[in-house]
């Protein structure tokens, strides 16, 4: 549920902070008071379309931030959550929005940054938002399919995943299979390319680690002379008459000769006949180098063009020699396939061929189980309707034939939500209902099914109350109270007998102080709420008779929802 949400800065509202509670949370107050106001707040906290419109004027950003709390540890919110690595709080959720003054937003969800896309996808798993004259997905043709289905139940979609699961399997084949049919000519340019690359990497016959070996071996040439020089100057230090070598030689034998006389030179005459022995091996290591090498300018020519072969090659192929290794063996096997395709094609034009018979199974048993519930739903639809006063309606769940099969994730059927409203008028689309007052409590009752499917932990209805009056009006508030059995609804109504039926009445209005206007709320608790009822019923005058009118509603309304949640929790 939303628990509570803080507007800065926002249209008329400098600072607002709202808390609300579970149940019905009806926002009642005059025309232009703000109500809508704090719905887009809302809105755009869930990742609605902002912009710098929407910032009072005078200040440079506009702020919002709510507090969800969800107990459900299975929510999807929370899968959601973790696949973009944000961090759950035990049952919290904050979502934070600022809109500066240059129409950018800046998103965070429990303190993370996030982009608005992420914003609205979390949100969209938290609040719904119906207006009189939209109801989003109830209002999409595309979305029918997808709420039968959840309508349906879980027997419903372990079928549905499994089929799915093949159904990837089916769109790889395909996918490849289409590769594989390519017109001629663009087979036989790719057989042509393929093949000159291959050749082209194996007559370089590259190897693991050359690179860096030629690499050193051109460092060695370029600098030949400097080394050969500085090899020769070392070896004559070492070696050459009266050098370094004679005189630790000297002072070696010198050691050795008082090492039996005095026990502390014994180690000390060690280390120097090692040293005196390690450096006469070294002298002759860099002799036997010295007269091994020669300058070969065409080794270095030789070294550089490798090098220079092995940078075509990278930019052509990969990175390094790995990758460019890797590469030739991903096109042989392509080249392979190629060459070898009708082959391929008819193991490929099998498999497909044995998952179509399966997709069908598994499709079929899909549709058969969408038409039991569909059934089921259309019943139950039009029980709802007749407790909204349209007993002449008729619902129904249209599955749509086509002249060619074609698998999608969702098997085979196509279907949408059709309804008549009179006698003698044939079905129509929903999507095709013109009335305000018909489309209220069409979308009313479908909620009324579809709440308790969905998992949507807020609904917002925004006057969708408009247009009724009367016995209509009392079943449209009692049929919102329903859906607040499930879900946490919040309503803006212009209606007595929806503001009747809250569990939380707050009242909005306009106030003016200075040359500046605000929005104010005050929840609207004891003998205010028949007063309020008072003014909804009459205007602003509040008179005996429509003040004992509303307090006669507002009993009426309490023995209702008594009756609303004892029958909820049967069903």
């Amino acid at each position: 549920m939303l628990k509570e949400i803080s507007i800065k800065n926002f249209a008329i509202i400098d600072e607002l902070t709202v808390s609300f509670e579970e149940g019905l949370t009806v926002l009642t107050g005059e025309t232009g008071a703000g109500k809508s106001i704090i719905i887009d707040a809302v809105h755009l906290l869930c990742g609605g379309r902002g912009s710098q419109e929407f910032i009072r004027h005078g200040a440079k950003k506009a702020e919002l931030e709510g507090l969800f709390i969800i107990s459900n540890p299975k929510h999807g919110v929370f899968k959601k959550m973790l696949d973009v690595g944000i961090e759950i709080d035990e049952e919290s959720i904050i979502l934070r929005r600022d809109i500066n003054d240059s129409g950018k937003s800046v998103c965070r969800v429990n303190g993370k940054l996030v982009t608005i896309g992420i914003l609205r996808e979390i949100g969209a798993s938290l609040i719904d938002i119906h207006g009189q004259h939209e109801s989003q997905e109830l209002m999409d043709d595309k979305a029918h399919i997808h709420l039968l289905d959840q309508f349906a139940g879980e027997n419903l979609k372990l079928i549905k995943e499994s089929y799915k699961e093949l159904f990837t399997k089916y769109k790889k084949w395909k996918k490849e299979l289409a590769t594989l049919t390519e017109n001629e000519q663009q087979i036989a340019h790719k057989i042509d390319l393929y093949t000159f690359q291959v050749d082209e990497i194996e007559e370089a016959g590259l190897v693991v680690g050359e690179e860096e070996q030629l690499q050193e071996e051109k460092k060695k040439l370029q600098n030949f002379h400097k080394v050969f020089d500085k090899m020769g100057n070392a070896y004559e230090a070492i070696l050459a008459e009266s050098r370094g070598l004679d005189y630790i030689g000297t002072a070696m034998a010198e050691l050795q000769d008082i090492a039996d006389v005095d026990k502390n030179m014994h180690d000390l005459s060690e280390n120097v006949s090692t040293a005196f022995y390690m450096l006469q091996e070294a002298a002759y290591q860099l002799k036997n180098e010295l007269d091994e090498m020669e300058y070969d300018s065409n080794q270095l020519q030789h070294v550089e063009d490798r090098l220079a072969l092995i940078q075509t090659l990278k930019r052509k192929y990969g990175s390094s020699v790995e990758e460019i290794l890797q590469y030739k063996d991903q096109i042989e096997f392509s080249l392979g396939q190629l060459v070898n395709r009708d082959e391929q094609i008819q193991k490929m034009a099998d498999k497909i061929n044995q998952i179509e018979k399966d997709l069908e199974l598994e499709a079929t048993d899909l549709t058969e189980k969408r038409k039991v519930a569909a059934k089921q739903l259309s019943k139950a639809i039009m029980e709802q309707l007749q407790e909204l006063y349209m007993e002449k309606a008729t619902f129904s769940v249209m599955f749509h034939e086509t002249e060619k099969m074609a698998y999608n994730e969702n098997g085979l059927d196509e279907l949408s939500f059709y309804i008549s409203t009179n006698v003698g008028e044939p079905l129509k689309a929903l999507t095709k209902i013109a009335s305000g007052g018909e489309l209220s409590r069409m979308m009313l009752a479908l909620k009324s099914i579809f709440s308790k499917h969905q998992g949507i932990t807020s609904i917002i209805f925004d006057e969708v109350d408009t247009g009724v009056s009367g016995r209509v009006a009392q079943a449209i508030a009692e049929k919102i109270s329903g859906i607040a059995t499930n879900s946490q609804v919040l309503c803006i109504s212009h209606l007595p007998q929806v503001a009747a039926m809250a569990d939380q009445h707050l009242m909005i209005k306009k106030e003016v102080n200075g040359n500046r206007t605000f929005t104010v709320l005050e929840e609207v608790i004891g003998d205010k709420r028949a007063e309020e009822l008072s003014r909804m019923m009459s205007g602003a005058e509040i008179t005996s008779t429509t003040l004992r009118h509303s307090k006669e509603l507002l009993k009426i309304s309490e023995g209702s929802k008594k009756n609303i949640k004892k029958c909820m929790k049967t069903l």
